[in-house]
């Protein structure tokens, strides 16, 4: 064999080689891009508890070299001895947890709660970056933060991470979850969650102070599951979007009605039976007896809302004007009759007037259809202790 053709064979070979290795090559790039399926879960409502209203949210990596499966849960914590205390102090710590999808999935399906998924649409590069931060979040020293339902939960934990410089930064933009042309605020969203439950929607109401009566931006209803998978639904990268449409792991249970708004009635039955005793001359003992239970209830009221205020960190709990109605003073009142208590009666009415004046001008929002009774029951009972205090200055100066 001449050199000549022997180097044709050699040619061949090598380019047959070539060819292999340039059709492999997409192969190669594609298993890239399949080792890591990256998807955001989102959780319905329950109804056991409290937190549950608002639904979950969470992230799933499924490792195809690995053979995983994992949950990446901003939304756990710890209930110790002293749980209940940490909570109200607004110091109670969550924690980034992993933990298998099955596992993680069969508490859902327990509870009748309905699941969502949203498969992300990213490279392979993308994926590493995510999931590396993810790994580095989860590890003892980075997991924990402390909670606050508004601004620090378990939403708005990943709805900060893309966003970041090291993974998407300023290529990345969310989808717009507001609805066209309405204002919202968070008392707003949490009230409408809160619709079946009349009782807990009143007392937060209480609670919380005029912070969360601003107009969210885009970025601040995504602290709600429901919102951020919307986000996420219509989030871009370069001009691309990011995730597949969500699809429906677990139905759910369906949701009842709002049923019997008990504090409303409960309310208008107290101011029934308070106008009566004031103003009814046979019934002066319900009147006294009404008059000192509500100055003593809110007043009780007003030094919870002292403490939520200034004794925690809650966020949302600051700047609250409820303490014009329910005034922690009310407590002496109910008990002793101090000099003054007519100056006083008329203070507390006007204090009462301005809450109102505050919730027209959206300063903090009230819940006046279960609020008005009540209201109505104070100005007749700080109106009975005004002309009680006139008339006693009228007998001492006959």
């Amino acid at each position: 064999m001449d050199s000549l053709s022997l180097f044709c064979i050699m040619f061949k070979k090598l380019l047959l080689l070539l060819l292999i290795i340039a059709g492999s090559t997409p192969l190669f790039a594609q298993q890239g891009n399949n080792h890591l399926q990256i998807s955001l879960i989102t959780c319905g409502p329950g109804d056991e508890e409290v937190w549950e209203v608002f639904g979950h949210t969470a992230v799933r990596v499924i490792d195809s070299t690995q053979h995983t499966d994992l949950v990446y849960n901003y939304g756990t914590f710890d209930f110790g001895p002293d749980f209940e205390l940490q909570f109200m102090r607004g110091k109670l710590l969550y924690s980034v947890s992993v933990q298998d999808y099955r596992n993680f999935l069969q508490v859902y399906v327990d509870a009748k709660r309905s699941v969502e998924e949203q498969v992300l649409i990213l490279d392979s590069l993308q994926k590493e970056h995510l999931y590396y931060f993810l790994e580095w979040n989860a590890e003892p020293n980075n997991k924990y933060y402390k909670y606050d339902f508004f601004f620090d939960n378990c939403a708005t934990r990943i709805r900060d991470i893309f966003p970041r410089p090291e993974i998407f930064g300023k290529t990345f933009t969310y989808g717009e979850t507001r609805p066209p042309g309405k204002k919202l605020t968070f008392r707003d969203i949490i009230n409408s969650y809160f619709y079946r439950d009349h009782w807990t929607r009143l007392g937060v109401n209480i609670v919380l102070g005029s912070r969360i009566d601003k107009v969210m931006t885009n970025s601040d209803i995504m602290f709600l599951p429901d919102y951020l998978r919307d986000g996420v639904k219509g989030a871009q990268l370069k001009g691309h979007k990011i995730a597949e449409p969500p699809v429906l792991i677990l139905p759910g249970s369906i949701a009842s009605s709002a049923g019997i708004n008990a504090p409303f009635l409960t309310m208008l039955f107290i101011a029934l039976l308070t106008i009566a005793g004031l103003t009814v001359n046979k019934l002066k003992t319900l009147g006294s007896i009404m008059s000192g239970l509500l100055l003593f209830a809110t007043g009780v009221l007003g030094c919870l809302i002292l403490l939520m205020w200034f004794g925690t960190d809650h966020q949302g709990c600051s700047n609250n004007f409820n303490l014009l109605w329910c005034l922690p003073t009310n407590i002496i009142i109910a008990f002793f009759r101090p000099k003054g208590r007519g100056r006083y009666a008329i203070i507390a009415m006007l204090c009462l007037l301005l809450s109102l004046v505050l919730h027209i001008f959206k300063v903090q929002g009230l819940t006046l259809l279960e609020l008005s009774p009540f209201y109505l029951s104070l100005l007749f009972i700080y109106g009975s202790i005004y002309r009680r205090s006139l008339s006693a200055n009228t007998t001492q100066n006959a």
